[in-house]
């Protein structure tokens, strides 16, 4: 579904991507782990049409992307949950999940999936006409998801979503994260908590400072004495 390939990236004369490649099969959840600096949402960033590539091609469904602007990219079926969610805190719930939908003009098919985000996520439905700013930082965090999932995504690429989350309603995103790909949804992870998000990956990258120096099955990383060291906290 999609390929990147020798992806350079760089703001000024910082180069912050420096060359990698990777590809994402339809169904599968692939994860990008690495430290802070690695790349990773750079990476994500690059592939939304937010940024452009110094060098390299990015290939979806077949079609080159890396110049289509932004909105054009979510036409085409790629939404992004950004880092740090990003919802907007003084509209309600339910105004940031239509925002979600502002490329589709099919009504009956937006209150469908509306229907759809409340289902996922109750506490959504719940509380639609609440200011999304009094949320706690794991229901924003399901709006941020419910929001992407507005725009009907083949790929929905989701940046750090366990970030500053407590243990238990990080368990609950990944298995969101699970639901979503049984429903048909092929997944980019970018995850700070490389043991959950290998768990659940088809296939996993290791970034270290703009390049990929791993990457395997999510078990085969998972079982790798270099990432069980530096990423697992593991002797």
């Amino acid at each position: 579904m999609l390929e990147v390939a020798d992806l350079e990236v760089s703001y000024g004369k910082i180069k912050a991507v420096k060359g990698i490649s990777f590809s994402v099969g339809e169904g599968e959840v692939v994860t990008l782990i690495g430290t802070n600096g690695a790349g990773k949402t750079t990476t994500l960033r690059t592939i939304s049409g937010l940024l452009r590539p110094s060098a390299g091609r990015i290939v979806y469904q077949g079609k080159r992307i890396d110049n289509v602007p932004a909105h054009d990219i979510v036409s085409l079926g790629i939404a992004q949950s950004p880092e740090g969610r990003r919802i907007f805190p003084r509209m309600t719930v339910e105004e940031n999940l239509m925002l979600g939908a502002f490329s589709r003009t099919d009504h009956a098919g937006i209150a469908k999936d509306l229907q759809a985000a409340y289902e996922l996520f109750p506490i959504l439905g719940e509380r639609s006409n609440q200011a999304a700013g009094t949320f706690s930082g794991g229901e924003q965090q399901m709006l941020a998801m419910g929001r992407a999932m507005m725009s009907r995504p083949k790929l929905l690429m989701l940046d750090e979503p366990s970030m500053g989350l407590s243990p238990l309603m990080m368990k609950r995103i990944m298995s969101t994260v699970r639901t979503l790909q049984e429903q048909g949804t092929t997944i980019l992870l970018v995850e700070q908590n490389a043991q959950a998000a290998l768990k659940l990956a088809n296939h996993g990258y290791v970034l270290e400072v703009g390049k990929v120096v791993l990457s395997g099955t999510g078990r085969e990383l998972l079982s790798s004495d270099d990432v069980r060291k530096a990423y697992l906290g593991e002797e």
